[in-house]
């Protein structure tokens, strides 16, 4: 499998220094440009700032890339009819020459393959709504249970059904760990309803747990919860109200299967009147420094 490193990623990897991985997909599906660019710098920057060396993934023409040059990164955010890869497809990406944005799934995949275990996103994906009748559950949620890498989000999105997110991760293995609280953030919200199954307030003890498992034979990765700031965050008594009209609005439409996530999330911005935007990016930088302190731990233990 080859894989193309960026200059900055190719010298953290030659000297065993930390390296944080990013999804692509919130440059080309998750914001108009520039902004995306912009965003996407800012938080390649928090990592920097906080002692390790980002690479955001991406296929590129039929290659795979794990860091990107300030070129193509600007390049990627303006490009058009770019595909959202998953496991099931980003093989055939690959294979066909295409370009791709990576979502959690195979940003993990990617990350792996390179020997980075440390992930940065927003939020994962899950179980949606109704997914007893329709079976829409995100490829995220099984990827973590196979996948060594520790992936650093919010909580899954909010918009999805969180018990059913929740239970299905415990059911398949995989650790949920809140970071520095007892309940499981819910995204744009520090705070929900719903216990974490673990919780961790330092990041030595969750780079611990990672390498415990990895010596026990577990398969899988682990998914660290970490609250959005909360002078960011938006209420969930603010947000379950336009959360329910966003979805009953997609269900009178008749949107369904992968149009379903990006209508509520426009919907969703337009009643908070972009707040959930800003609440989004503020949670993204937020775990690009915690996951840059947990790979630093990791590089240190394994070193």
């Amino acid at each position: 499998m080859n894989i193309t490193y960026s200059s900055e990623v190719s010298a953290a990897k030659a000297e065993a220094r930390p390296i944080v991985a990013l999804e692509s997909t919130i440059i080309t599906h998750g914001m108009p440009y520039p902004r995306n660019v912009e965003t996407a710098a800012l938080v390649e920057q928090d990592i920097r700032d906080a002692g390790a060396t980002p690479a955001t993934i991406a296929v590129i023409e039929g290659t795979l890339h794990v860091g990107l040059e300030a070129d193509q990164l600007k390049a990627l955010g303006q490009a058009q009819n770019v595909a959202k890869v998953s496991r099931a497809d980003m093989a055939a990406c690959i294979a066909t020459g295409g370009t791709g944005a990576t979502t959690v799934a195979a940003t993990m995949i990617a990350a792996h393959l390179a020997g980075i275990a440390v992930f940065a996103t927003g939020g994962i994906g899950g179980v949606h709504k109704g997914a007893e009748s329709t079976f829409d559950i995100s490829a995220d949620l099984p990827e973590l249970a196979q996948t060594p890498v520790n992936v650093i989000a919010a909580g899954a999105k909010a918009i999805l059904d969180l018990p059913k997110t929740l239970e299905f991760l415990e059911t398949n293995g995989v650790p949920v760990i809140a970071f520095g609280q007892d309940s499981l953030p819910a995204f744009w919200s520090a705070q929900s309803d719903l216990k974490a199954p673990l919780r961790m307030d330092d990041t030595a003890s969750i780079a611990r747990a990672f390498v415990t498992r990895q010596a026990m034979g577990l398969p899988g990765g682990q998914l660290i919860a970490n609250p959005i700031p909360e002078t960011a965050q938006i209420k969930s008594d603010v947000l379950s109200p336009i959360i329910a009209q966003a979805q009953s609005e997609a269900d009178t439409q008749g949107v369904i299967g992968k149009a379903v996530t990006p209508f509520l999330l426009q919907r969703i911005f337009e009643l908070t009147e972009g707040r959930s935007l800003e609440a989004n990016i503020a949670l993204v930088r937020n775990n690009a420094k915690l996951a840059a302190q947990i790979a630093q731990e990791l590089t240190a233990l394994q070193g």
